[in-house]
């Protein structure tokens, strides 16, 4: 009766412990998944970051290209206005 009753408990205990083993397991599982999707979100997040930055940048190029642009059509009028006043 008591290895009986020892064989049991031993089963129990072994039954337990690969149970606790299998859900460890598991939740490794869920962990990794979790993880990846954190690294997805901020993978997002710093993809939106650049492109924002790259349309800041991107704008503030085509601005100061109108103002050079505007200058120089200006100088040139300038230039145009002097070249006919000095001919008269």
């Amino acid at each position: 009766m008591k290895k009986l009753l020892l064989s049991a408990a031993l089963l129990l205990a072994l039954g337990a412990s690969f149970t606790s083993c299998r859900e460890e397991e598991k939740t490794d599982a869920e962990n990794t998944i979790e993880n990846a999707g954190d690294a997805i979100e901020d993978a997002a997040e710093d993809t939106e970051e650049a492109v924002e930055d790259g349309f800041e940048a991107t704008g503030e190029a085509i601005d100061n290209a109108i103002n050079e642009t505007k200058e120089a059509g200006e100088a040139m009028g300038d230039a145009v206005d002097e070249a006919t006043d000095d001919n008269k």
